[in-house]
């Protein structure tokens, strides 16, 4: 099979249809066949993934301004969802460290009740977005953007951490800003706990030693585990679960829908917004992440239908906002989860640990979750993709800058909306400067054959050109970005010869101001007595000059430059020629 035959068949494959985007992959798996030894490669995989997910969820919860209790919430309704409707095999879904920032933000701004309200909302606007197929452009977000903003995340996460890692007695309420945060811990240096400091010490220590030697181990189950029974048996003066919580519940509680008013409803939708917004990058880009380990593909669209419900049912329940998570999702595939049914069962044993296992919580120290969170902020940053952007290229580099700073010192959303905006312009530039107008001269080899008979006495059989014919060949996507530079160029050589060919068989898309530019070159050159042929346009180039006025008799259009010029030697272009 040839080129153009797979290329007629890649174009002719059947579209899918409503359904089978929509149908979550735990029903792929089960129709195609599910026996025991692929529940044990799951419940080995979920068993992994609930330990490490244990101490996680509640030291985000801790660090989002919520009660601990609320991150297990999370992590078992929103994970089960997540799992069981979701258009990915092995999406880990719970609370993530990349909300943490605005879900503070938000408890700070409308407390608990706000929160959970602008979750709900936030499902419905996942939902929507899935059922309207817009998960395909979420992963248009450049790369600098998402490195930025993710790195930005974990220097927040760090800092809001820092109370905790050093146990500081704050004489007010904590700022949630950079700067005045940083400034009101200075400010309490004084009165820093060694207690604190140790346990911290001993819990990301533990965490780094048993993932360079045993990486294998649940490392930060096992750290806190570790710090906290140190603290029990020396008797340490450090806050813990219980001190400053209560611990935790041993049941779940009963669903129930939000507190609402309209005006709580508008007060919250920014951040409603804001939460879909990046709950649709965060989850998705996980779901890539899993993809590119297996080399299997995820349905976008069904993965975001499958968020907006995980954020609703997490509401209901008192839980935070649910997404993918990177770290768990990998965690899952490298345990050898083979289906949605290892996440289900991430989720049912994170419900069995707590039952059981909820009276011992209340021994875990702050300074141990503070460590954990602080391990996870340092894996967040992806130095090595920093470093690479840096010295990649300047526009890189600018969007990538602009982009960390506004998510530290501004707003998440404001970060990822200006440094999107950088990253088009950048990319409109690139383009622009791709594209090309080039003069084709001499035709080609085969013009000078063409010509030899002496039946054409008008061309120049030495040179293989007619001196009352010219012509250009346009390369690149030609659009607005290019428009001003070519037009010029074409409006200088309308009317310069007898003949204008203009070549665009190397224009894979056209937009409409580049129709209106060579619809302006046509009318310049019917008024200077110039045929002009459009030569090599693709179909789609076909279809969009016409709707521009750029049509026969203005213009001629000719499959090649040899067919253009075929029409050139034709007796009725002569004659007008030689009028």
């Amino acid at each position: 099979m040839d080129a153009a035959d797979r290329s007629h068949q890649h174009q002719h494959q059947p579209t899918p249809s409503v359904i089978e985007l929509f149908t979550p992959k735990l029903v792929t798996v089960l129709r195609d066949g599910y026996d025991r030894t692929k529940l044990q490669a799951d419940i080995i995989a979920g068993l992994t993934v609930a330990i490490v997910a244990l101490p996680l969820s509640m030291a985000i919860a801790i660090a989002s301004g919520v009660s601990p209790d609320k991150g297990l919430f999370t992590a078992i309704v929103g994970g089960f969802i997540v799992s069981a409707l979701g258009g990915s095999r092995f999406q880990i879904g719970g609370p993530a460290g990349a909300f943490i920032v605005l879900v503070a933000a938000t408890v700070a701004r409308h407390g608990v009740d706000g929160l959970i309200l602008a979750t709900m909302m936030s499902g419905a606007f996942l939902i929507v977005t899935g059922y309207l197929r817009l998960g395909t452009y979420i992963k248009f977000i450049p790369y600098p953007v998402t490195v930025g903003f993710t790195s930005g995340i974990a220097v927040i996460i760090f800092a809001s951490q820092l109370k905790e890692l050093f146990g500081l007695s704050l004489a007010g309420k904590e700022p949630g800003d950079l700067l005045p945060k940083l400034a009101a811990l200075g400010a309490a240096a004084g009165t820093v706990n060694l207690a604190a400091v140790v346990i911290s010490l001993l819990t990301v220590g533990s965490i780094i030693a048993i993932r360079r030697w045993r990486p294998s181990l649940p490392g930060m189950l096992i750290a806190v585990c570790l710090a906290s029974l140190a603290a029990a048996l020396l008797g340490l003066p450090v806050e813990t679960l219980g001190t400053r919580f209560g611990g935790i519940p041993r049941t779940l509680p009963v669903p129930s829908l939000p507190a609402f008013t309209p005006e709580l409803a508008i007060a919250v939708l920014p951040d409603a917004v804001s939460f879909a917004l990046l709950g649709a990058i965060e989850s998705l880009l996980s779901a890539v992440v899993a993809d590119g380990m297996t080399g299997r593909r995820h349905r976008s669209n069904c993965e975001l239908v499958a968020q907006g419900f995980a954020n609703i049912g997490s509401a209901l329940f008192g839980g935070i906002c649910v997404t993918g998570t990177i770290a768990r999702t990998a965690t899952n595939v490298r345990a050898g989860a083979y289906s949605p049914i290892s996440g289900m069962l991430h989720s049912a044993f994170l419900l069995v640990f707590m039952l059981v296992a909820a009276p011992l919580a209340s021994y875990i120290p702050l300074a141990a979750l503070a460590g954990v969170l602080a391990v996870v902020s340092y894996n967040m940053v992806e130095k090595e993709a920093f470093r690479a952007l840096i010295r990649s290229s300047r526009g890189d580099a600018v969007v990538l800058l602009v982009t960390f700073a506004l998510v530290i010192f501004r707003d998440l959303t404001e970060g990822i909306v200006v440094g999107f905006a950088l990253g088009a312009i950048l990319f409109i530039d690139r383009m622009a400067k791709n594209v090309a107008l080039e003069m084709h001269d001499p035709f080609a080899v085969d013009d000078v054959a063409d010509t030899a008979d002496g039946d054409h006495a008008d061309y120049n059989v030495r040179s293989g050109t007619d001196p009352d014919t010219v012509v250009y060949r346009l390369t690149g996507a030609f659009f607005f970005g290019a428009a001003s530079t070519v037009g010029t160029i074409l409006d200088r050589i309308a009317d310069q010869r007898r003949n204008f060919i203009l070549d665009c068989s190397a224009v894979p898309l056209l937009d409409s101001t580049a129709a209106n530019v060579i619809e302006a070159t046509a009318r310049k050159a019917e008024q200077a007595g110039v045929r002009f042929f459009i030569a090599g346009a693709s179909p789609s180039v076909r279809r969009m000059l016409p709707n521009h006025g750029v049509r026969p008799p203005h213009v001629a259009y000719a499959a090649t430059i040899a067919d253009a010029k075929a029409l050139l030697r034709s007796p009725a272009v002569k004659k007008a020629r030689q009028r």
